[in-house]
């Protein structure tokens, strides 16, 4: 079997050396296939808080003792292990739907449906009378939207052309954010007011989940707007003739094979895990560093959530223009240099002291610096996955690399605070993204973002 050309299909690489005008920049985002991600975004981002925050606000309020509440950490498990079933979705079909709709759309209306369904199920549960009931539903949701996530970014990377790879990622950042808060803030809301009316707490509960379920819908009609992308409908011909299990084994074995077999391709997959890791290791201690300083509960929840969330959107978009106007190697340059140096505002806020302007332009400043940061580094990602027989499970497998940084790598930042404060904690903050710069350094000059080809995003 051959693989198709995984270039094939995509607009041609710019090789004009003049950067697009602003106008231009700003265009993109309204051009059919970005906006197509932006709402699938705004599906992926929406079950996350079902099964995590906001289902934990609803098992407090019903009386469940807070040891069984910490044990429901447990439920976002499928996110972190979405790699091992990713060559599943990259291989096989879905009986009527992959025939109906394609490759992707398929699997994405698939995914959409069961995610429907186990939401629903999730709302007919009572953490009050059986804990264990609700856990499986809410494994259910992370399991159906850890499988929608793998299919939306497979969708992303190969229907969108290199010009709109940022864009189509500053979109889709955005709006899972919006998705996020829809699922959190608008979900209490949605269940207040339904207690409003004289509706029991438990009942407005479930009616709040089924409307939480119904806004799914958003993706469903987004996925049957869209076009199957072109590379996806060659890679389906070309393994046709392959049995599933054949299909199945091509995709997981090849997408490491295939990755590995490039040149510096492990100084590729180090730089993945340590790019964001400055980030990753700030991020960890933010919460106790503003509590300590002194700020409310009230403070965090209105400057570092409110704030900065509206910091990251924008940031989100600001990514998309620097990736958009330079070439990735500087693009990523900028990324990772701003994102480090923003740490030193957090410096500079444990030596001011409690002040709440000054807390939230700091917030302002990381937020805004990590989402330009995300953005690049999500497009350079995007660049490695070129083949389409298995763009699903190569994406998945970088993606939890790079949470490696998160995950593990920061699990010492705590004992770092402790030790030298929190003033000299951020400055170390920004020294820990060094190995990633010299990283980057080291692959220019060997070439390694001219074997991406002239990828202008």
């Amino acid at each position: 079997m051959t693989a198709p050309d995984a270039t094939s299909g995509t607009a041609p690489a710019t090789t004009d050396a003049s950067s697009p005008s602003w106008r231009e920049s700003l265009a993109v985002y309204l051009q059919p296939r970005v906006l197509i991600v932006l709402f699938l975004g705004f599906s992926s981002g929406l079950p996350l808080a079902l099964s995590g925050s906001t289902l934990l606000v609803w098992m407090r309020e019903s009386g469940v003792d807070l040891g069984t509440i910490g044990l429901f950490a447990l439920v976002g498990t499928p996110y972190t292990l979405k790699f091992l079933w990713a060559p599943l979705v990259d291989a096989l079909h879905v009986p009527l739907f992959t025939r109906a709709f394609g490759r992707r759309r398929g699997w994405l209306l698939f995914a959409q449906l069961l995610l429907i369904i186990s939401i629903l199920l999730l709302a007919l549960t009572d953490p009050a009378r059986s804990p264990f009931y609700v856990a499986l539903g809410a494994l259910l949701v992370a399991t159906t939207s850890s499988t929608q996530d793998i299919v939306v970014d497979a969708f992303r990377v190969e229907s969108l052309p290199e010009s709109e790879q940022a864009a189509g990622m500053a979109s889709y950042v955005a709006a899972y954010r919006i998705g996020m808060l829809v699922s959190t803030a608008g979900a209490l809301f949605i269940v207040s007011g339904f207690e409003g009316t004289g509706i029991p707490r438990s009942s407005a509960w479930m009616w709040g989940y089924v409307v939480m379920a119904a806004l799914v819908l958003i993706g469903t009609i987004t996925a049957l707007a869209a076009t199957e992308p072109e590379q996806s409908a060659r890679a389906e011909a070309a393994t046709q003739a392959d049995s599933a299990i054949a299909r199945v084994l091509h995709a997981a074995v090849g997408a490491f094979s295939e990755f590995l077999s490039r040149k510096d391709a492990l100084a590729a997959l180090a730089f993945v895990v340590l790019f964001k890791f400055t980030d990753a290791f700030s991020g960890t201690m933010t919460a106790p560093f503003v509590i300590d300083l002194g700020f409310t509960r009230n403070d965090y929840a209105a400057i570092v959530k409110g704030v900065g969330l509206a910091a990251t959107l924008i940031g989100g978009f600001a990514g998309g223009f620097v990736a958009r106007r330079y070439p990735l190697a500087a693009s990523l340059w900028i990324g990772g240099v701003v994102q480090a140096l923003a740490n030193l505002s957090f410096s500079w806020l444990a030596v001011v002291g409690t002040n709440q302007w000054a807390l939230a332009l700091a917030i302002c400043a990381e937020n805004f610096t990590s989402a330009i940061g995300t953005v690049i580094f999500v497009a350079y990602l995007s660049a490695l996955c070129q083949n389409p027989l298995h763009t699903a499970t190569q994406y998945a497998l970088l993606t939890a690399l790079a949470a490696v940084g998160r995950t593990y790598l920061s699990s010492g930042a705590g004992y770092v605070a402790k030790a030298v404060g929190w003033p000299m904690f951020f400055v170390i903050c920004v020294l820990v993204a060094i190995p990633s710069l010299m990283l980057l350094t080291w692959l220019q000059k060997r070439g390694h973002f001219e074997q991406l080809g002239p990828v202008r995003v």
